[in-house]
Formats: structure tokens, sequence, C-alpha cells
């Protein structure tokens, strides 16, 4: 399918990598290197100049790692969502864990619609996302938003391991997505080896 891309005001992007996404992304791989697994984070904006064929471009990339790099088991899609009341007003989810507070996170998950999104092995890619979202959400009550299920692809046909997951929104502040990044991340290690990690 097209993505439609509405272009919006620009207050809410930033190619400045200490204030986008990628950031966000900085801060998980901390999380996932002092815990003990090893992490290739590709800073690269796929979105940018273009918001059209992202995907694809990213699906590209995510091919040459898997190439280069065998044993990779999981590929994580960090996104920051956009969230509006029908006024146009925007929405910063948010909750408080430990007095401090989090930009709310959502996975999504893509699965097969027995036609045109053929996507045989979504059920793994579910299971990893339902395991993830309750070690975060039984770490951080109130935390995650429940995953959304898609009928598109999101290059999540590309291992059984691959999940996008939306940091927030432009509403919120940095401070609330990093500390999110950090806690989305401790939330997946303990889903991977366990709570004693």
């Amino acid at each position: 399918g097209t993505d439609i891309y509405e272009p919006s005001d620009n207050n809410t992007r930033t190619l400045d990598e200490n204030y986008n996404v990628v950031r966000v992304g900085d801060e998980m791989e901390r999380v996932f290197t002092e815990l003990g697994l090893t992490v290739v984070h590709d800073r690269t904006l796929y979105d940018y100049p273009k918001y059209n064929g992202a995907y694809d471009r990213s699906a590209e990339a995510v091919q040459r790692y898997l190439e280069q790099y065998p044993s990779i088991k999981i590929v994580l899609d960090v996104h920051r969502d956009a969230i509006e009341t029908e006024g146009g007003s925007r929405m910063a989810p948010v909750c408080t864990v430990d007095g401090r507070q989090a930009a709310q996170v959502m996975i999504i998950c893509g699965c097969d619609n027995g036609g045109s999104v053929q996507l045989p092995d979504w059920r793994q890619n579910l299971r990893f996302a339902a395991a993830w979202e309750r070690s975060m959400e039984g770490m951080y009550p109130g935390f995650t938003r429940p995953v959304l299920f898609s009928y598109r692809f999101y290059n999540q046909d590309l291992t059984t391991g691959s999940l996008l997951i939306e940091i927030g929104g432009h509403g919120n502040n940095l401070n609330e997505a990093l500390y999110a990044g950090q806690l989305a991340a401790n939330g997946l290690v303990q889903a991977l080896l366990g709570p004693d990690a």
C-alpha cells in the first residue's frame, strides 16, 4: 500500500540526534549493552528526507545486517508516534514510574491477512510482542499501551524477532522519551533472560 504522508509543522521533527528518536535508540543500546546484550544500532533516519519508501529503505538495511551478523535474533524499529485529539492538539501519553514521568510505549505487530499480506511467521512475532509487553507492564504498571495489531509488514517478514515500538508521541518531551527507552529496554532484557538478569 501507499503511505499517505501529510507534512506536519516542522517543530515536531529534528535532525539533531541529541534530540530525536536516534537518541532514544542510544539510550536503549546503553541499557542492552550494560545488561550483556550485543547491539548493532543503525542510526539512519529512514523517513528523511522523504517518508514514502521508508520501510523499503530500512528493509534493505536490515537484510544487509542479517547477512553480516547471522546471529541477530531481534530487530527493533524504534519510532515516535503522532497522537492528536480530533481538534488537532497533541497528546502526550505518560505514566509515572518511580516518581518520574515516562512516555508510554506501544508495540506494533504485523499479521497475515491470508491474501495480500503474507506473513507466515507472524505468530512468533506476536508471542515475542506479548512477552515483552507482559514484562514491561509487570515491572512498570501503566507503562504500555495495548499492542497494535495490523495487516502490515513493518519489515516483520524479515525475522521472527522483529517488532516496531512507538516511544511516546510527538507531544512528549525528550526526558520522558529517554526514560521510556530505558524502561522498555529493561523490560525486553527481562523478557529474554528472566527476572534475575
